[in-house]
Order: C-alpha cells, then structure tokens, then sequence
C-alpha cells in the first residue's frame, strides 16, 4: 500500500547528545488529518520540523509517497508549511503574498494568477485580496497563511500550533473552517496542538507523545475511552485511576484489588497478558460516574448494578456554569473526582455540599491498563 507518508523509526539526537524524538513509526493515507499532541517539549514540533525538512533526521526513514526524503531540502519536499506566527509579508498584498510560492517556482504569470484566483475563491477572500496584511484581523491572516500553503497544491499540509494566536471564540470558527476545507481539498493535514479539544475535534487520529516517544496512536474517541498507556490515561480527559492488581478476568473484564476495594473495567489488550497478580491501573473517565446520596442508598442494589463498582466519597464541590453541573468529590484517601453533566441530571439542591454521597460506573466504560 502506498502512503503519502510514511516515518520508520525515525529519531533525531541533537550534537549535545540530548534526544528529542525516538523511534517514531507512523503510516498516513491521503486525505487524513493527524494530530501530534503532548506536552511542551515532547517531540512533536521537532518531528513536524524533519518531516518539513528544517531538522535533519539522526535515524530512520521518512517516506513521501514512497520516496525516501531524509536528505531532499525542503523547497523540493511535496510539503507546505503554516506556522502560528503566520509569516507574511508585510509589503506585499494579500494576493502577492499567496502567490509568492508559485513565483518562486518560476510558474508563468498567467497559470500563478489563475491558481491564486482560484484559491482566494475557495477561502473567500475576494474582499481583502489587495489589501496588506497588517490592516487585516488575525482569521484573516490566517486564512491568508491557508490560501499560501494550499496554492502550491502540496502532497502533505504541515501546520505548527497556527491556531494558537486567535481567540477562543475565532478559534472555534476557524477549526470548523479547516476541517471542512481539509475533507473538501483531500489533501493530508498533520496538525502540532498542545490544545487536547482541538486534537480530538479535528483529527482523524491523533498522536500523543512524552519525552520524545509516541505514548498512543488513535482515533479521537478511541482515545478519550481507551487509553493504552497511564500517561494517556493522565493527560487525556479527566480520569480517575486506581492501582492494583489483578483478582480474575472473565471475558473482557478484569477485577482488580485496589485500596478502595475490589473493582472491575474492561481489560484493553495492552502490554501482554492479563494475568492474576499482574500490577494494572483502573482507569475511569469522569463521564462514566454515576453520583449516588450516601444516606439511605441500597447500597447493595447499586453494588449488584455495577458489578461491584461502589466508592464512598464526600461533595465537596457543587456549581451550575448554564447548563452544566460541575461536581467535585473527594474520596477517602483525600483524592478529589471532578465530574460534569446536564444539569437535568445532577439539579442543585439534589445533593448538599459536604453530604456523603455514592460513586459507581459500569464496569464496560473504565479500562484496566498495565501498570508501569
């Protein structure tokens, strides 16, 4: 099968000896749009940067529709590049500024005009084609630094956290925008965001990565539920997770000893066997939760319920943001639970802050994961 691209074990070491990115293995069909996601320092710009081409590869290989590039500079890769600081060109107009690629690539004036006519048509930018840049709002700008990157029709669209100077508000507006323009062109997008909503809003898979290696590959949702690893487990959504170890495993689901009791998640295949004894982590999302008063629960009705799955705990924590009750349980062992949900559900006045109350989940919506 061919890929538009493709990295075998690519790694890069800097001279000072200090590794950034480590046997990073990764296969893209044409029209994805991937996510790098990690926290700062993590590998995931450096890696966009040897794809580019501006960072030199240490180890492995990099493929471009089946052609090694590691040593091809970058004005020759398929690839186009949009950084968040945009990097236009004050003095020229807007049509120049996105025509300035093809210019550089020596194409007839008449074919750069009608692919930059074209591309300003798509974007809508009609209106502001003539005017500079500065005197332009900061979507503008970017939608600007899309038509730039696109007009030279590229294999591969390479953007380096270009959201990340916008508002909230335009923010949101703009990742509607790319996403739709993305599926519309069929081109690849690989997307750098340390911005978690805007990986798993956009993206077809996302990469997450820590100390320059990849923790996890996976589609959004798949993500969110199912994290392969307790870096993942902490870094994406909003987990609890319980150590222990394993009691027994009957089909998919695994019962763990814990300090809180006996409890029970679905086992995600990860790191061998699911073995009795094996030291695991009990991963459940906040959304999973249910919330139960403490005073009067049949306790042994919600136990048989969720297959055992009961956690005292105090509220300690009760507000309503429009329609979203935001809860905050602390558990025994002076942890605290943040959880969320319509306020249809959890209405003000249903449980009093500082009361006792009940937490429980299906077994099926929290995951066992090796411990590490």
């Amino acid at each position: 099968m061919s890929y538009d691209l493709e990295l075998i074990d690519v790694g890069k070491v800097y001279d000072n000896g200090t590794t950034a990115v480590s046997e990073f293995s990764l296969a893209i069909t044409r029209g994805e749009f991937i996510a790098f996601l990690g926290p700062s320092g993590c590998g995931k710009t450096t890696t966009l940067r040897m794809i580019a081409g501006f960072e030199s590869i240490t180890s492995g290989d990099m493929m471009i529709k089946g052609v090694r590039m590691n040593d091809i500079p970058p004005q020759h890769r398929p690839t186009s590049t949009i950084f968040q600081n945009y990097a236009l060109f004050p003095h020229m107009s807007v049509r120049r500024n996105i025509g300035y690629g093809l210019e550089v690539k020596g194409m007839s004036k008449a074919e750069r005009d009608a692919k930059v006519d074209r591309i300003i048509a798509t974007l809508g930018l009609e209106d502001i084609a003539e005017r500079k840049p500065e005197k332009l709002s900061g979507g503008q700008r970017q939608r600007i630094a899309l038509a730039r990157g696109l007009v030279v029709e590229p294999d591969i669209l390479l953007l380096d956290e270009p959201l990340g100077a916008l508002d909230a508000n335009l923010r949101k507006a703009i990742q509607s925008e790319l996403k739709l323009l993305q599926k519309t062109l069929n081109v690849t997008f690989i997307f750098v965001t340390h911005a978690q909503s805007e990986a798993l809003a956009l993206s077809d898979r996302v990469v997450v990565m820590n100390q320059g290696r990849v923790e996890q590959i996976s589609p959004p949702h798949q993500l969110y539920t199912r994290p392969d690893t307790p870096f993942v487990a902490q870094f994406i959504g909003r987990n609890t997770i319980f150590s222990g170890a394993i009691d027994d495993r009957q089909g998919d689901v695994a019962r763990i000893s814990t300090l809180a009791g006996t409890l029970c998640g679905r086992w995600n295949g990860q790191g061998g066997g699911c073995i009795r004894g094996g030291r695991v982590n009990l991963v459940v999302p906040a959304e999973a939760i249910e919330v139960h008063a403490g005073e009067g629960t049949a306790r042994e009705e919600i136990a048989l319920r969720y297959d055992g799955n009961l956690i005292d705990a105090k509220l300690t924590g009760f507000a309503v943001v429009g329609h979203v009750s935001h809860l905050t349980a602390t558990l025994d062992d002076g942890r605290q639970v943040s959880l969320e949900a319509h306020i249809d559900k959890y209405q003000p006045g249903r449980f009093a802050v500082g009361s006792r109350i009940v937490l429980s989940w299906n077994p099926t919506e929290a995951t066992v994961i090796p411990a590490p």
